[in-house]
């Protein structure tokens, strides 16, 4: 009995980590990449002008500091700052924001690509949050449309 429950153990084993394995081999399909030519950022009433017009400067400075070596599809974004949260958490610093960016042909204007996403940030200073907010979802959108370049 001692035996099989043995050889049992082993073969578990093996099953572990062969799986381990294949999981490590697998790899992912590569996500498409665009030519961005310009981005325009948009919200509804009450949001920050500070965080709007720091996220469409830094975006922008991105766009224009990033060169391309092959022929991609051309694409405009349409950055929607759907709401913010600030002053949550324990210590009143952390501030969300949701982001939904659309990316447009520039030949037909068609909707190639959406995203959705969610930035937090941490700053100490209420003063500094909506220039901390606009970096951190810049960055984020540089980082998403592989842009180069930081803003400011």
């Amino acid at each position: 009995m001692n035996w099989l429950r043995s050889c049992f153990c082993r073969a578990a084993l093996v099953c572990i980590a062969l799986t381990a394995c294949v999981s490590l081999s697998a790899t992912k399909p590569e996500a498409p990449v665009y030519d961005v030519r310009s981005a325009v950022v948009l919200s509804g009433p009450n949001m920050p002008a500070e965080l709007l017009s720091g996220i469409n400067d830094r975006v922008n400075v991105a766009i224009n500091a990033t060169v391309r070596d092959t022929v991609l599809p051309r694409v405009v974004l349409t950055i929607r700052v759907v709401s913010i949260q600030k002053g949550l958490g324990f210590q009143k610093d952390r501030n969300v924001a949701k982001i939904s960016i659309d990316a447009a042909s520039v030949e037909d204007g068609s909707v190639i690509a959406v995203s959705a996403f969610d930035v937090t940030s941490i700053a100490a200073d209420p003063k500094l949050a909506d220039e901390i907010l606009a970096e951190d979802v810049a960055a984020r959108i540089r980082s998403v449309f592989s842009l180069s370049g930081r803003g400011r």
